[in-house]
């Protein structure tokens, strides 16, 4: 049991503040008490590399190192964007389409470069999440999310993060919006983290449930 208030603790494999504290919005409206920590709130362990061909694979690589490091009931996640002028590409290889310095600047630009003779009407395009939740008693689950959408000719916004500021979500096809645009708890709603995190939440919360009973 961790700080007062706190019924339960998660591991998330990340060190980005912007994905825990996503993560941690939405979970809290499914599991109370929740406390959601980082790859910076534990000890330090040898992270796998994401060299799986699929978001799933690598989730399920993240969270099952989690557990087996941490020793707490652990969540991952690999997301990306699929670009269909691209044939799905950058896909697993978002966080370092530019190289492995992971620079969200420079896969931004890099995209951008790639699509700059690529037509309005030929700019589809959507993320993908595969969200992967592993516990010490051996359960292991997997689900998946999509946000629809287009990916535009400038960088607009301040918020989200990645390839946020390039994409304007199929809801907001209208306005033009993007991503970063948008208040969180709508992103929430639309992205293909919170789905996934949707539908995975309730099952996480069962398993904490029949863990502690």
């Amino acid at each position: 049991m961790g700080a007062a208030g706190v019924s339960h603790e998660l591991f998330l494999a990340s060190r980005n503040p912007k994905k825990i504290a996503e993560m941690q919005r939405i979970l809290a409206e499914h599991v109370p008490g929740v406390r959601v920590l980082g790859l910076d709130d534990v000890d330090d362990y040898d992270e796998p590399a994401e060299d799986e061909p699929t978001f799933a694979g690598n989730a399920l690589l993240k969270a099952r190192a989690g557990t087996a490091a941490t020793g707490l009931p652990s969540l991952a996640d690999d997301s990306g964007l699929c670009v269909d002028a691209l044939n799905g590409m950058p896909g697993v290889l978002s966080a370092r389409w530019a190289g492995r310095m992971k620079s969200d600047a420079a896969n931004n630009q890099l995209l951008l470069d790639q699509l700059h003779d690529v037509p309005d009407g030929r700019r589809g395009a959507h993320f993908r999440c595969a969200v992967a939740w592993v516990t010490p008693g051996g359960v292991e689950r997997v689900v998946e999310g999509r946000m629809p959408g287009r990916v535009i000719r400038e960088t607009r916004g301040h918020g989200g993060f990645g390839y946020d500021v390039l994409f304007v979500p199929e809801e907001y096809a209208t306005s033009g919006l993007t991503s970063a645009e948008i208040l969180p708890q709508e992103k929430d709603r639309i992205s293909h983290r919170g789905r996934a995190l949707r539908e995975i939440a309730p099952l996480v919360a069962a398993d904490l449930r029949d863990a502690a009973s």
